[in-house]
């Protein structure tokens, strides 16, 4: 599946492809012209015929309780800001009553895959 054009390169179209990260079934959304490979099923690093590094893990917001869906993939690659749901960490001592649900836009980030604005 074909989620649109690469920002990153000329040619490139951003795929939807299944991984298999500590066990998890996770989608990477990555540039038709990056190849990746791994040895230990962690770490991913780009093959030497790769000409484009674009990536976006599906789970890159999992600590914020957000898996990134296609369509929100679709408009970070318009160049659009997307406005998605996080959840407080349950982290400090936060009791299940006391996390609260908030709304921040995410951007697409080179180094990240996608930044959350604060």
């Amino acid at each position: 599946m074909v989620l649109g054009d690469c920002p990153y390169c000329d040619d490139g179209k951003i795929e939807v492809r299944k991984k298999e990260v500590r066990g998890k079934k996770v989608e990477l959304y990555a540039c038709s012209n990056a190849n990746w490979k791994t040895e230990d099923g962690e770490f991913f690093e780009l093959t030497i015929d790769s000409k484009c590094d674009f990536k976006i893990w599906q789970n890159a917001l999992s600590r914020y309780g957000h898996y990134l869906k296609h369509a929100e993939v679709k408009e970070l690659l318009l160049g659009n800001e997307v406005e998605i749901k996080l959840k407080t960490q349950k982290r400090f001592g936060l009791k299940n009553t006391d996390r609260k649900d908030y709304y921040k836009n995410i951007v697409l980030n080179r180094d990240y895959g996608v930044e959350v604005l604060f």
